[in-house]
C-alpha cells in the first residue's frame, strides 16, 4: 500500500477528447496537477476501496499526504489488528468522499486508543446528555441544577459546536450573549413594572379612566412576564457545569483541552450577612429597603419571635425553635424523624431531608456529605421537643384512623409531612404578623450560627453543627456578624495597651490631668488588662 502518484492536465485533442496523462506539455514543471491513489484495507463485505485525491501542485505535496495516510493506517497493527485497520480505513474513506483535510495523526491515535468513533464527531449537546446520564451519584437537587444549566444555557448557545472544536472564544461569545439577554430582560421588566405602576394610579370610576385601564391592561398582557436575569453566581455555576462535563471528556480521551477553565467572568460576590440594628430597622421602616439580601436577627429579636409564637400557641413553635438554636436547613427540619432523635443522650442525627423539585417533594440525603451529622440538644430545647411529642400524640388520637403515620418530628395536624415551600410561606406570614424586621427562613440558620459564635462556641463545633464542609465557610460568613461581640473585642483590645494621659482624647485628658506648672507627668494608672470573655446567651 505504497500508493501511486500521477500527473494530469485538462488539455484536449483536436477531437475534443481529454489528453489526461498523454499531454506532451506535462513535462513542463508548471503544467498540470498531481493526484494520488492509495489502496485501503477492504470493506467488511470484502469489496475494494481506494483513497483518491487530486489538485496537488507538486509531487512532493502528494507524497507528503501519502505518507500521512500510511502513518494513519499503521496506527493499527497490520497482522494482529485487522478490525482496527478497517476502522481507520472507514475514516479515510469518509474523508476522501467529503474532501476534508487528512485527520491529525495524534488526535486519531488518541481517539483510536480510547475506543471512540473515528467517523462520527460528537457535538457539545450530545456529550452533555451523555455526561449527565452517567452521573449516577447525584442528589436530585444537583441533577436538577445541572439539567437547568444544560437546557437553558449550554445547549441553546454552544450545543451545535463539535466537542473537539470547542474554544474559549465560543464560551466568551456565549457569556456575552447571556449579558445581552440580561439587558433585554431588565428593560422588559422595567417596562412592565412601569405599566403596572401607572395602572395603579388610574381611578376606577369614569368612562375615560375605564378605557385607559382597559387599554393599559391589554398592553400589559402583551408584554413578556417578569423574568430573572442570569446573574454572576448563576453564570459561574453554568461555567462550572461545563467545566465538570469537559473534564470527564478529557478523562475519557474525547478531548485534550478544557476551554471552560480559561473563561473569565465577573466575580460573584456573596451577600454579606448584616444584623438588624435599631438604625437599620428605622431605615427599613422608613424606606422599605433591606440593607442586605442576608439579614440576621439579634438575640433579642429572635427571642421576641419565639415569644410571639408561644403567646399565639402556634403548633410549629418547636420547629422554628430548633432551627433558631441548632441551625437546621429547611429541608432538614421538614425531614427530621423521631427515630433520628435520642431523648436519653439529647442528640439529633441529620440523615435525610425533604427537597422541593418544582412543587413536588422528594426525600433525599442531606445537601452534602458533611450535612449528615450528629449534634447535641440543650436541656431547654429537649423540653420543647418532649412537649411537642406529647401534643403530637394527642393529635394522633384525635385524628384516629385518618392519621397519616409519616414518622416525621414535625407534621401537619393530620400527620402529613410538611411541604418545604409551604413552610417558607408560613414563616414569612408569621414574621409579618410579629412586627419584626423581615428575614428569610434560611436566615434563621444564620441566627443560630451567630448565637453560637457570640456565646463563645468554638468555630469548629459551630461548623459541624451547621453541616458545613469546612470551618472556613463558617468564619467567612458569620464571624463578624454580631456587633456587640465585636464591640467587646474592640474594647478589650484597646485596654491591652496602657497610655499616658497626654495621649488620651482632649476632654478626657483635661479631666484626668492634675494641676501642673508647664507640663503633665500623670500616667494612665487606671488602665487594666481586661480578659475577653464571650457573652453567654440564655435559651
Amino acid at each position: 500500500m505504497s500508493g501511486t502518484i500521477t500527473k494530469r492536465c485538462g488539455c484536449r485533442d483536436a477531437a475534443g477528447r481529454q489528453l489526461n496523462g498523454s499531454c506532451p506539455k506535462l513535462t513542463q514543471r508548471t503544467h498540470g496537477l498531481f493526484s494520488l491513489k492509495l489502496e485501503l484495507p477492504p470493506r467488511e463485505d470484502g469489496t475494494r476501496r481506494r483513497f483518491r485525491r487530486s489538485g496537488y501542485k507538486t509531487k512532493g505535496d502528494a507524497q507528503t499526504d501519502i505518507n500521512a495516510l500510511a502513518a494513519l493506517l499503521d496506527i493499527a497493527d497490520k497482522k494482529s489488528d485487522p478490525d482496527g485497520r478497517r476502522r481507520i480505513a472507514d475514516l479515510l474513506e469518509t474523508v476522501a468522499a467529503s474532501g476534508e483535510d487528512i485527520p491529525d495523526y495524534d488526535e486519531t491515535k488518541r481517539r483510536f486508543a480510547t475506543g471512540q468513533s473515528l467517523t462520527q464527531h460528537m457535538t457539545v449537546a450530545e456529550w452533555l446528555d451523555t455526561w449527565l446520564a452517567g452521573k449516577k451519584a447525584l442528589r436530585k437537587s444537583g441533577e436538577t441544577r445541572y439539567e437547568v444549566d444544560i437546557r437553558c444555557h449550554l445547549k441553546p448557545r454552544i450545543g451545535h459546536v463539535r466537542l473537539d472544536r470547542l474554544t474559549v472564544q465560543h464560551l466568551d461569545e456565549m457569556f456575552a450573549g447571556i449579558a445581552e439577554t440580561n439587558a433585554d430582560i431588565h428593560d422588559a421588566n422595567m417596562e412592565r413594572r412601569a405599566a403596572l405602576d401607572e395602572l395603579k394610579t388610574i381611578p376606577w370610576k369614569g368612562l375615560e379612566n375605564r378605557s385607559r385601564r382597559k387599554f393599559l391592561k391589554s398592553a400589559i398582557d402583551e408584554m413578556p412576564p417578569f423574568r430573572r436575569i442570569t446573574g454572576p453566581s448563576s453564570q459561574k455555576h453554568v461555567r462550572d457545569t461545563l467545566r465538570a462535563a469537559l473534564n470527564t471528556a478529557i478523562a475519557r480521551g474525547a478531548i485534550i483541552f478544557n476551554p471552560a477553565s480559561y473563561v473569565e467572568l465577573t466575580p460573584a460576590k456573596r451577600p454579606k450577612a448584616m444584623v438588624w440594628t435599631p438604625e437599620r430597622v428605622e431605615a427599613w421602616v422608613r424606606t422599605g429597603e433591606r440593607p442586605s439580601a442576608v439579614m440576621v436577627w439579634t438575640p433579642e429579636q429572635a427571642g421576641q419571635f419565639l415569644d410571639f409564637l408561644a403567646e399565639s400557641k402556634h403548633r410549629l413553635l418547636p420547629l422554628f425553635h430548633l432551627i433558631t438554636f441548632r441551625g437546621l436547613r429547611r429541608g432538614e427540619a421538614c425531614g427530621v424523624r423521631w427515630a433520628d432523635y435520642s431523648a436519653e443522650s439529647r442528640s439529633m442525627t441529620i440523615a435525610t431531608q425533604l427537597v422541593q423539585d418544582g412543587w413536588e417533594v422528594i426525600e433525599s440525603l442531606p445537601k452534602t456529605d458533611s450535612g449528615e451529622r450528629v449534634f447535641s440538644i440543650d436541656e431547654y430545647t429537649a423540653e420543647v421537643l418532649e412537649a411537642h411529642r406529647t401534643k403530637q400524640a394527642a393529635e394522633r388520637c384525635q385524628w384516629g384512623a385518618a392519621w397519616i403515620e409519616s414518622g416525621r418530628m414535625f407534621t401537619q395536624e393530620d400527620g402529613e409531612r410538611i411541604h418545604p415551600g409551604w413552610l417558607t410561606d408560613q414563616f414569612e406570614r408569621l414574621v409579618e404578623l410579629s412586627g419584626l424586621p423581615s428575614i428569610r427562613l434560611h436566615d434563621l440558620r444564620h441566627v443560630a450560627a451567630s448565637l453560637m459564635l457570640a456565646a463563645g462556641v468554638d468555630v469548629k463545633i459551630v461548623s459541624e453543627t451547621l453541616g458545613h464542609s469546612d470551618s472556613r465557610i463558617t468564619r467567612d460568613i458569620y464571624q463578624s456578624v454580631m456587633p456587640k461581640a465585636a464591640a467587646e473585642a474592640a474594647e478589650a483590645t484597646a485596654a491591652m495597651v496602657p497610655r499616658g494621659a497626654a495621649r488620651l482624647p482632649h476632654q478626657r485628658a483635661v479631666e484626668a490631668a492634675p494641676e501642673q506648672d508647664g507640663h503633665t507627668t500623670a500616667t494612665h494608672e487606671g488602665a487594666k488588662i481586661i480578659a475577653f470573655r464571650p457573652r453567654l446567651v440564655g435559651a
